[in-house]
């Protein structure tokens, strides 16, 4: 009969657990250097490879586990970042407070507000619409606009005039913006003074635009057409839509065309320089 002996070369360390009352497991772990043993069969020498190493651990051992590690402290620097935007916003809504959305302003506060809305565009950098389109999505409440200093509803560009000559009281002014149609709505509230004793009669303007994405951060609008709704007493009437002038006999100022370049823009504010110098500030409704 061939005899048989198995020799280990190196003795694989094997841990006992202190406990000698209880009874004992085996488990096996791999480690990626390998154990030598020779075997001898009838005086001829055969090496093999053994890549376990026993270990024998009491079954009522406790198992040690490691807690994770705790997070890493917040960027101070993001935090710091954060905290000037939010001073700098409220800097610039004081800023153009109490302006009547510009109407009211004079050359001192169309300055006071251009400075600390460059301020806040310093701070939160260049915008990236081509990323970030999205963030442009809802209805924006118009603060302030330093075209309606000029004392016409179309700012910088045509549009009837308030005061005693022409009877409009400017309400609230809005954008509602749609990424998904691409229809970019200009909508102002407006109350025509009419002869006494007849009431003052409200409407709502919308002027609808198509818009498109010009570079990263500017805004192209195309006009397509301006419908006027009564509100209030007369809100049961049908919206009419207003014709538009034909080309031929349309001023050349009159495009009916824009565009704008979005300067700052979170959650919900919004700064826009347009190509005609006008500052607008907005805030999500």
């Amino acid at each position: 009969m061939a005899s048989l002996t198995l020799t280990p070369l190196f003795h694989s360390p094997t841990f006992l657990s202190s406990n000698t009352n209880t009874h004992t497991v085996t488990k096996k772990l791999s480690f990626p250097s390998p154990t030598r043993r020779r075997l001898l069969v009838n005086g001829k020498e055969y090496r093999s490879r053994r890549r376990s190493l026993v270990l024998r651990r009491s079954a009522v051992d406790d198992v040690p586990v490691l807690d994770p590690p705790p997070p890493p402290p917040p960027d101070s620097s993001e935090s710091d970042k954060t905290e000037l935007i939010a001073s700098l916003k409220l800097k610039l809504l004081s800023a153009v407070s109490g302006l009547n959305r510009g109407l009211a302003a004079n050359t001192d506060d169309l300055q006071k507000a251009d400075a600390a809305a460059k301020e806040l565009e310093a701070v939160g950098g260049p915008v990236d619409l081509s990323v970030g389109l999205d963030r442009l999505q809802g209805k924006w409440r118009l603060l302030y606009s330093s075209a309606f200093s000029s004392r016409t509803l179309g700012g910088n560009r045509p549009g009837p005039p308030t005061g005693r000559l022409l009877p409009i009281t400017l309400g609230q002014v809005f954008q509602r913006i749609d990424i998904l149609s691409k229809d970019f709505d200009n909508i102002a509230e407006l109350e025509l003074g009419v002869p006494w004793p007849l009431p003052p009669v409200e409407v709502t303007a919308t002027l609808a635009h198509k818009f498109e994405l010009i570079g990263s951060s500017n805004i192209k609008i195309i006009f397509e057409k301006t419908t006027v709704k009564t509100t209030g007493n007369l809100s049961q009437l049908p919206p009419l839509e207003l014709p538009r002038f034909p080309d031929a006999l349309r001023p050349p100022s009159d495009t009916r065309s824009g565009e704008f370049e979005v300067t700052y823009l979170d959650n919900d504010t919004r700064i826009t320089r347009g190509d005609r110098g006008e500052l607008r500030v907005f805030v999500i409704t």
